[in-house]
C-alpha cells in the first residue's frame, strides 16, 4: 500500500505534459509541468513547508506560535495548509488586486486575511510587506516566512523542482522557463541546471510593470507600475531572485498572459492560472528559435480554479479592455512572434556598395528591399527595388556605381514586442515592418509574412 501520513508528503512529484496544439511542428517541444497539481494547488507548497520544516527544526517555530506572511494567495494556501496539519496560527496581507477566490481559499484554512491596497511602493507603510512585518514585530511567538529574502525558497527548487525535472526529461532538456516573482523557482531550479549542463537556457518571463526586466538588462530598477496578472512580478529586487543564472528575460503584458492561458484550456485541456499563460507565452517565443528537436520546460505555478471571475470570464476580459473568444489566438502577438526563427537572419548592404552588387544580392534572396549598415553594422538605412528601377531607367547610371545615392531613412519601423495591429497600419502605407532592436536590424516582415503566421494561428 502507497499512503501518506499527511497531505505534506504527497507534494511534489508532479507529471509533465507535452503541449500538442499551441507549439508549431517546426518548433522545440514544449513540456508543462503541472504544479497545480500539489495539493495547495501551486508550486508554492513546495517552499512553504521546506522553510517551515527548516524553521521547526532550527527552534525559529514552536508549538503554539503563529506564522505570518505576505502572499499573492498561493504562498498562504501552503502555509495555512501546513498550519493546520501542524497546529500554528496564521496571518496574512494579500494585495487588494488579488481574486475574492483566493482570500477565500485562505479563510477555508482558518487562517485571518489582512487586505492591502496594490498601488503603493514597497516601501509604503501600507503594502503588503510592510504590513506583514509590522504584523510580526507586534504578534508574540510568531515566525515571519519573508519568501521573497529567503534563501530557503531558493534552495527548496534546488532540492525539488529542479531535481524532478532533470530525472523526468533524463537530462534532455534544452531551455527553462519561468515567470518570475519571488525568484525562487527560476533561482533555484536555475542554478541546478546551470550546474549539470551550462548550456541549458534559463529565461525569464516578466509582467510589463515589472522591475526584473530593467534590472537584469541596465542593471537599474525602473519605475513599476500596476498590471493585471497575479503571482508574477515586483516593485522591488527581491533576495531570493539571482539574476545570474539568467540567460535572458523576457516582457509580456496582461493581454498576451491571459490570452495564452485561455487557449492553454480550450486546446490543451490545461485549466491554469494568469503566470503559467505569461510563461507559456514565452516558452512557445523560445520554441520557436530553438526549433525542432530541443526540449523546453516550463512550471505551471497555479490552476485556473482562483480566475474563474477574473481572467476566465468574458464579462471580466471585457470590461479590462481585453479580447476573447475567437481573437485570442492572436490578439496578444507581436512581432517577435511573427519573426519566429528568422529573427536576426538580415541581408544587408553597404554604402559602398555597387549597384551591381546590390541587385544581384536582391535577386538571389528574392527580396525587394535591404537595410543598409554602417562598418559596425548599425543600421543607417534602407535600400528599395524601385529606387534601383528609377536608377537605371534613366539610362544615365552605371552598375558600377555605388548604391549610396539611392539610401532611404528607414520607414515602418517596429521593435520586437510590438503588436502585430501596429504591422497592419504600416502595410495600409504601402510599406514593409522593419523591425529594430537597439541600433541593428534583426527582421524584415512582408504582408505575406503576417498573413502566414495568422494562417497558422487561427489554423
Amino acid at each position: 500500500m502507497s499512503i501518506h501520513e499527511t497531505v505534506l508528503t504527497a507534494i511534489g512529484h508532479t507529471p509533465l505534459v507535452k503541449l500538442q496544439k499551441l507549439a508549431g511542428p517546426d518548433d522545440a517541444a514544449v513540456l508543462v509541468k503541472l504544479e497545480y497539481l500539489n495539493p495547495g494547488g501551486s508550486i508554492k507548497d513546495r517552499m512553504a513547508v521546506h522553510i517551515l520544516e527548516k524553521a521547526e527544526k532550527a527552534g525559529l517555530l514552536r508549538p503554539g506560535g503563529t506564522i505570518v506572511e505576505n502572499t499573492s494567495g498561493n504562498t498562504g494556501v501552503a502555509v495555512a495548509m501546513f498550519a493546520a496539519v501542524r497546529g500554528y496560527r496564521c496571518v496574512f496581507t494579500m494585495p487588494d488586486k488579488m481574486s475574492k477566490e483566493k482570500q477565500d481559499a485562505l479563510k477555508a484554512f482558518g487562517a485571518q486575511v489582512v487586505v492591502t491596497p496594490t498601488n503603493v511602493p514597497a516601501d509604503s507603510p501600507e503594502s503588503y510587506y510592510s504590513v506583514a512585518k509590522r504584523i510580526a514585530a507586534e504578534t508574540p511567538h510568531s515566525f515571519y516566512v519573508n519568501q521573497y529574502h529567503s534563501a530557503d525558497n531558493v534552495e527548496a527548487h534546488a532540492l525539488s523542482t529542479g531535481p524532478e525535472i532533470w530525472e523526468q526529461t533524463g537530462g534532455r532538456l534544452d531551455a527553462f522557463v519561468a515567470g518570475l516573482g519571488t525568484g525562487g523557482t527560476m533561482s533555484g531550479c536555475g542554478r541546478f541546471f546551470k550546474q549539470k549542463d551550462p548550456r541549458i537556457l534559463n529565461v525569464g518571463a516578466d509582467p510589463i510593470g515589472s522591475v526584473y526586466f530593467s534590472m537584469f538588462k541596465t542593471g537599474k530598477l525602473s519605475p513599476p507600475s500596476v498590471y493585471k496578472v497575479e503571482g508574477i512580478g515586483e516593485d522591488m529586487m527581491c533576495g531570493a531572485m539571482d539574476l545570474a543564472v539568467l540567460d535572458d528575460v523576457r516582457q509580456v503584458n496582461d493581454a498576451q498572459a491571459f490570452a495564452m492561458t485561455r487557449r492553454l484550456a480550450r486546446e490543451e485541456g490545461i485549466f491554469a492560472g494568469g503566470s503559467s499563460g505569461a510563461a507559456v507565452h514565452v516558452a512557445l517565443q523560445v520554441a520557436r528559435e530553438l526549433g525542432k528537436g530541443k526540449t523546453v520546460v516550463v512550471p505551471l505555478p497555479d490552476g485556473g480554479r482562483s480566475y474563474v471571475s477574473k481572467l476566465y470570464s468574458d464579462e471580466w476580459m471585457r470590461d479590462n479592455g481585453f479580447p476573447v473568444n475567437g481573437s485570442d489566438a492572436v490578439s496578444a502577438a507581436t512581432v517577435k512572434d511573427v519573426l519566429g526563427r528568422r529573427r536576426g537572419e538580415v541581408i544587408t548592404a553597404r554604402r559602398t556598395d555597387k549597384v551591381e552588387a546590390v541587385v544581384k544580392k536582391m535577386r538571389e534572396n528574392d527580396i525587394s528591399q535591404m537595410p543598409v549598415v554602417d562598418d559596425q553594422g548599425h543600421a543607417t538605412g534602407m535600400i528599395h527595388e524601385y529606387d534601383l528601377l528609377n536608377f537605371l531607367i534613366e539610362g544615365k547610371h552605371r552598375l558600377s556605381e555605388v548604391v549610396d545615392p539611392l539610401v532611404q531613412p528607414i520607414q515602418g519601423l517596429v521593435g520586437p514586442d510590438t503588436p502585430i495591429g501596429r504591422l497592419r497600419e504600416i502595410f495600409n502605407d504601402d510599406n514593409v515592418a522593419v523591425v529594430k532592436e537597439g541600433d541593428r536590424i534583426t527582421g524584415i516582415l512582408t504582408k505575406i509574412d503576417l498573413i502566414d503566421y495568422l494562417g497558422q494561428r487561427l489554423r
